[in-house]
């Protein structure tokens, strides 16, 4: 750069970098300034999930013991457990899991390599991302249209873990694209000429190298799905149940049963629910201690996304 070029009003180099010194510091300012905001805004969002689940741990802990997992839920406090509850969601996650992985990694697959890039490509790519935003209660409802009269599945499992493969199947569809996007384009390109096929492409390079950021993005959302309460009462679950569905091994003459789809069923969230607007202390403190089991599922699942990302990722070599 010429040195005239340094000059301001008064033609002085050194006021020009006077003034320069002055915008970086500056800078420099307002860049702690909004690091310390940050900073500040995440010590208040754990200190707020520190109070709230040191409280749960304290009313619920002492009441966790194998009974309480073990037996059915009952009018006396005392004798009350999640058994039903944690079975229930337990399958209903199944089901969610089934429906909602192959669909959404194939959706977000094949619109990533295969979908061609036209007017209508996009409407359903901002659809899609859009879909993720909608609120929870919208699926409940269509659900209940759908699943639970059109299709005539009832207050069942099947229609819950549809409802909730429905919600997060937006998700499972964006987190697939977003990781196929990371993968260098040079890998497709050496790949083609190599004399690989489109199929040969995504199956061996596209698919593995991208495994981490989809399985973290289907464990996400199964996490999500795990603790959604609203459109699983709108379909009609129930509050208050002390039997289990029909096991899918053991029946006479079948080898594999699919007679618990067709179950009337609850889950963890909705006996939260059941237990907290009761007045009774004792159902709080049971209630306290499914959030905290609910809680610790949630935290797993994280964590085995967490160290999927890390396990796959040492095993990518570009």
């Amino acid at each position: 750069m010429p040195a005239d070029s340094l000059t301001v009003a008064d033609g002085s180099p050194d006021a020009h970098l006077q003034a320069v010194r002055r915008l970086i510091a500056r800078h420099k300012t307002l860049d702690w300034l909004f690091g310390l905001l940050g900073v500040a805004a995440l010590m208040f969002a754990m200190l707020v999930f520190a109070m709230l689940f040191g409280q749960m741990l304290v009313n619920g802990f002492p009441h966790l013991s194998w009974d309480f997992f073990t037996s059915f839920p009952s009018r006396r406090a005392a004798s009350a457990g999640i058994l039903s509850a944690w079975v229930g969601t337990i399958l209903v996650m199944l089901v969610t899991a089934v429906v909602a992985v192959p669909l959404g990694v194939g959706a977000g697959i094949y619109l990533e390599e295969y979908a061609p890039k036209n007017l209508l490509t996009d409407i359903i790519e901002i659809n899609v991302t859009n879909l993720a935003g909608v609120p929870s209660i919208i699926y409940g409802l269509l659900a209940l249209g759908l699943f639970v009269y059109q299709f005539g599945l009832g207050q069942s499992i099947a229609a819950a873990g549809l409802t909730l493969a429905l919600l997060i199947l937006p998700v499972v569809i964006v987190a697939t694209r977003e990781a196929i996007r990371t993968i260098p384009q040079q890998i497709r390109e050496g790949a083609y000429a190599c004399g690989a096929t489109k199929w040969q492409v995504v199956a061996h390079h596209i698919v593995p190298y991208s495994l981490p950021g989809i399985m973290t993005g289907v464990i996400i959302g199964l996490a999500r799905a795990i603790g959604e309460t609203a459109p699983i009462i709108t379909i009609g679950a129930l509050t208050f149940i002390a039997f289990l569905p029909p096991s899918p091994f053991g029946n006479p003459g079948h080898l594999i049963s699919f007679d618990w789809l067709t179950a009337p069923f609850t889950v963890m969230p909705i006996q939260m629910f059941n237990w907290i607007s009761r007045p009774e202390a004792a159902f709080q403190a049971n209630a306290a201690a499914a959030g905290l089991v609910l809680v610790v599922m949630t935290l797993s699942m994280n964590a085995i996304a967490i160290w999927i990302r890390y396990h796959f990722r040492k095993r990518i070599k570009w």
